[in-house]
């Protein structure tokens, strides 16, 4: 075919790997790690009804799929969800699991929206928060780092990004200081009127506290900031005497002055979460204090499609201790040794990451090699990375994309997948800058 179409395949660079290893995203699955078979196989089940009769499935699977296929109209995934913000009894499903996971604090199925994955969400929120040119635009405080794909969705709805640093030598926490000098900053260009907040943090892993939690809804109230607490990562804390405490059971604890008005909004997905269903596309958001004619207007938002509402309504019910299919589901937890290698790594450190699946290790480069990027127009971490890509296959994300602008260069990578290929790499790559 070469031979006969040259305009039209040519011949591949030969590189010194067989494949591509993608670590830079959020995707698991992509990078490799298999999906968890009991919410494969209930939704196997629930696709085609049929094997409710197969005996070789636990039974457990079996019983899930059929209180799942009841939820659904006609008893078919094929049937329309029955509102436009998903099936009730998986909203009152949700509502259930954030009542115990805040320990009794109530939550309730109407506070609860069906969406197509936390990012459109999030999406549709901002876009009613849009308005305002110029010093009347709209702003948010936005961390820095932050997801890294945040910064192009407020661009695309109309929103101006205020940013408020996380500093490393504070392991990434939240400072009550820099918000204050973040909001005067903003104010001067925009008008800030939501805050952001990535709890654990997005690439960082950071955990807060119930203090610093408290400190923000403060900050928040005082400056009239609604909050948008992205807490995608809350069940994939593994940091040593850490737990995830949610802004809205914090909220609730802190008076009436605060938990009956203070406006928040929180985002949960089954694609960042420890399952990592990516491609199902699912999540919700909750609705606390939020003005009745915003909440009409959320009532119109698309639902996730019904697959992929049942697949969530598994990843926050899983198989209890007396279930068949308990011990299967709990062996595929766990944290690799990524951190400590990476902070053996000659001219890498990285902050101790409490949660999520992303370490974001300092990468510490020579002069030569900030020289030679500006040369050709490309950030250092993105040079970095365009090599580790070249040379080894590794694929990782750069730090600029999260936001991260000052001279401290950075990568963003999954810890499911690391190797010696990287203390290798930067060793060389680092030599061979300081010697051309």
């Amino acid at each position: 075919l070469n031979k006969k179409y040259p305009d039209v395949f040519f011949q591949g660079v030969k590189k010194p790997f067989k494949s591509v290893i993608d670590v830079s995203s959020g995707d698991p699955h992509k990078a490799g790690m298999p999906p968890i078979s009991f919410i494969r196989q209930v939704m196997a089940v629930c696709l085609y009804p049929e094997l409710l009769k197969e005996k070789s499935l636990p039974l457990d699977v079996r019983q899930r799929a059929q209180k799942l296929l009841d939820m659904c109209s006609g008893g078919s995934v094929g049937s329309y969800s029955t509102t436009s913000i998903g099936l009730p009894e998986v909203q009152k499903s949700i509502s259930e699991f954030i009542t115990r996971r805040d320990g009794g604090v109530l939550s309730h199925p109407e506070d609860i929206i069906l969406t197509i994955g936390s990012q459109k969400g999030l999406s549709v929120f901002l876009n009613l928060l849009t308005s305002g040119e110029g010093k009347t635009q709209t702003g948010v405080l936005t961390p820095m780092p932050c997801p890294h794909t945040l910064p192009m969705l407020l661009d695309m709805t109309g929103l101006a990004l205020v940013p408020y640093r996380l500093f490393e030598e504070q392991g990434w926490a939240v400072n009550l200081d820099e918000l204050h000098r973040a909001l005067e900053a903003g104010r001067v260009h925009c008008e800030p009127k939501a805050i952001y907040i990535s709890n654990p943090g997005n690439p960082t892993g950071y955990v807060q506290d119930r203090e610093t939690i408290e400190k923000v809804i403060r900050f928040a109230a005082t400056n009239c900031l609604i909050i948008l607490a992205e807490e995608v990562h809350q069940g994939s804390v593994y940091g040593q005497d850490k737990e995830f405490i949610s802004y809205k059971k914090v909220l609730s604890e802190m008076g009436k002055t605060y938990a009956e008005t203070m406006e928040l909004v929180s985002f949960h997905s089954i694609s960042t979460a420890y399952i990592g269903e990516c491609g199902l596309r699912g999540g919700y958001m909750e609705v606390v204090n939020i003005d009745p004619a915003v909440k009409k207007c959320l009532n119109f938002t698309p639902s996730a499609p019904v697959l992929p509402q049942l697949a969530l309504e598994l990843s926050l019910n899983p198989p209890r201790p007396e279930d068949s299919s308990y011990n299967s589901y709990t062996q595929v937890r766990g944290l690799s040794y990524a951190l400590e290698f990476l902070n053996r790594v000659e001219g890498m450190s990285c902050q101790p990451s409490m949660a999520g699946p992303f370490l974001y290790p300092r990468v510490h480069l020579p002069p030569h090699m900030v020289e030679e990027a500006k040369r050709l127009g490309v950030k250092a971490d993105v040079l970095y990375c365009q090599r580790l890509l070249e040379e080894e296959g590794i694929c990782v994300g750069a730090g600029c994309e999260n936001g991260q602008e000052d001279k401290n260069y950075h990568i963003r990578h999954r810890y499911l997948l690391i190797d010696n290929k990287i203390n290798q790499f930067h060793r060389s790559f680092c030599e061979a800058m300081l010697t051309g």
